[in-house]
């Protein structure tokens, strides 16, 4: 394939296009509040986002690379078709569930990250251990979304994959280094347009290819391959079901959405922007699955791509950029891979930004730096941009399994964090005992069931389980929900019975080293700087620090705008004054 100039050209007026918005969003931000709330205007763009741009933002956070190249690569590949392309179903329900239980309680209690609630009650250890598979989730994802970036944009252009994943990677980076979410929500604005336009622009032509049959056709009816609609076998279900719920329930737990979330005016339009996000995915979804149709309608004999066909290639997960290449016209093909290149931009620069929020906020400030300065916070998150898009950067052009490694920290997301949530937002009386016990049985159950994009043999064989013909071990037993519903019920049981233990003198108060149950009561009463570090610091040994900056009730948890909002009324007021 002949280098293209003209894609080049292309791809860099885009990407200059996409800096420009990121850099005057980043002005944007320098000139929104006061000085000292700058790190929180970078986390969550100081509580301002309105519906409209917030609406873009989130689902441009969930329409990435991934989203759009493995829904077209579910309905090409003839084994799985329609019936397996679960994102967009199941990312929407995931955004509704959001909206509905989960967005309110963390907005209205005015949390900066998502980490911090499990903080607040938990302390700052079990903080630190459920920061672990969230920045793996988040820095795997980018890598891997990364990856696909580089790999897409060297079909269509024919440039080194490795040049195209830095370059794409440096201006991510760059726009979220110097606004924060207020670049991240801007761009995502002209990207989400861009997809859309742009993959809808490339569907009629592709149609109109003379090698394409009409998809209504090849939907159920064996030409080329089999229908796209495809099935599910009855063998097949509980793994169809394992999956679904992973994507509706784990898909909850994100940073990247809690992001958006805490970075609405109010409750209420966090209540909003999650459902405007979930109507955003389906229709997004549309053009990906008719590319994957019109990929499985194609004779690829009779188009230049030759024979054999993608999948005996296995280049199936390929199949949007070689429908855009080999079935658009040139200058289709290039406006397509722009809009390609953006939704792998939009998903990346959140993850980074939200790998980096919850370490200066949840690692270094609450649990090191308790009395970190507003300008130190933000050269930390600074810097934790820079190296965690590096880190990304270097294990997409590195790593030979990113995707394998994405699936597995993505199944931890599930199976630890989103127990743990339901747990601190709605189940009263869970403590740090149970919710190490309920982490430790999750994880364990997950490691031992195998996987196998990384070649991880399964310690525990369930029912149903076989062997591919690549003699890896296959589970078709929903073991993933059953690790996640045993880290619920482990947290809730284990904690129920710590309590009961300590409070009925069964065990002397000794032996709580973890202060989760014998110091609880009076700690309630405490201040929630208290809560968070959890682990027997006494007030009057902490060094002096800015009242600005104490971490109390309403500036720990919540921002001032926050804290009115839900204590506004005449009678508290006149309480307080009083």
């Amino acid at each position: 394939m002949a280098f293209h100039v003209e894609g080049l050209v292309a791809i860099v007026v885009f990407y200059l296009a996409i800096l420009a918005v990121g850099i005057w969003a980043a002005w944007k931000t320098k000139n929104t509040g006061s000085e000292g709330d700058r790190s929180e205007a970078i986390i969550v763009g100081g509580r301002d986002i309105g519906l409209l741009v917030g609406g873009f933002t989130m689902t441009a956070t969930w329409v990435g690379g991934g989203y759009i190249n493995g829904t077209a690569e579910a309905v090409y590949v003839p084994d799985y078709g329609l019936a397996w392309a679960q994102a967009p179903i199941g990312y929407s329900l995931s955004l509704i569930l959001g909206g509905l239980f989960f967005a309110k309680p963390m907005r209205s209690k005015g949390y900066v990250t998502m980490l911090d609630p499990f903080q607040q009650l938990y302390g700052k250890r079990m903080g630190g251990l459920l920061f672990i598979p969230a920045l793996m989730g988040e820095m795997f994802w980018a890598a891997a979304i990364f990856s696909a970036l580089g790999a897409t944009i060297s079909v269509i252009i024919d440039i080194n994959v490795n040049i195209s994943v830095i370059i794409s990677a440096l201006i991510a980076t760059m726009y979220t280094l110097v606004g924060g979410l207020y670049s991240v929500a801007y761009t995502d604005v002209v990207q989400l347009f861009c997809i859309f336009l742009g993959l809808w622009i490339s569907v009629p032509f592709a149609m109109s290819h003379p090698a394409v049959t009409d998809i209504g056709v090849t939907a159920v009816n064996h030409v080329y391959q089999a229908p796209w609609l495809g099935s599910i076998d009855s063998l097949d279900v509980y793994t169809w079901l394992d999956n679904f719920f992973l994507l509706t329930l784990g898909g909850i737990p994100w940073q990247a959405y809690f992001q958006r979330v805490l970075s609405s005016s109010s409750a209420t339009y966090a209540q909003v922007l999650s459902f405007l996000a979930a109507f955003g995915c389906l229709v997004m979804a549309i053009p990906a699955v008719l590319i994957g149709a019109i990929g499985a309608s194609t004779a690829w004999n009779q188009t230049e791509y030759g024979f054999p066909d993608p999948k005996t290639k296995k280049e199936a997960d390929m199949i949007l950029p070689i429908v855009l290449q080999y079935l658009c016209p040139v200058y289709i093909s290039f406006f397509g891979l722009g809009a390609v290149s953006a939704a792998v931009m939009s998903s990346a620069d959140s993850s980074i930004l939200s790998a980096s929020s919850m370490f200066a906020r949840n690692i270094y400030q609450l649990s090191f730096r308790q009395n970190a300065s507003d300008r130190e916070i933000v050269w930390v998150m600074r810097i934790t941009v820079l190296l965690f898009g590096a880190s990304a950067t270097a294990m997409a052009l590195l790593a030979s399994s990113v995707y394998g490694l994405w699936y597995l920290s993505s199944d931890l997301v599930y199976i630890i964090i989103f127990p743990q949530l339901l747990c601190v937002l709605f189940i009263k009386g869970t403590n740090t005992y149970g919710a190490i016990a309920g982490y430790l049985f999750g994880l364990v159950l997950r490691i031992t069931g195998g996987e196998p994009y990384l070649y991880l043999q399964p310690l525990i064989f369930y029912p149903g389980w076989y062997q591919d013909d690549n003699n890896l071990y296959i589970q078709r037993f929903p073991f993933k929900t059953l690790a996640m519903l045993t880290s619920f019920f482990t947290n809730v049981i284990v904690s129920y019975l710590a309590k009961y233990l300590f409070e009925s003198g069964t065990l002397p108060p000794k032996l709580d080293f973890l202060d989760a149950v014998v110091a609880r009561y009076s700690r309630e009463h405490m201040d929630k700087a208290t809560l968070v570090k959890s682990d027997n610091i006494v007030l009057n040994e902490l060094a002096p620090v800015n009242p600005r900056h104490s971490l109390t009730l309403s500036s720990t948890f919540t921002n001032k705008e926050a804290f009115n909002y839900v204590d506004s009324s005449p009678e508290l007021s006149n309480t307080e004054d009083n």
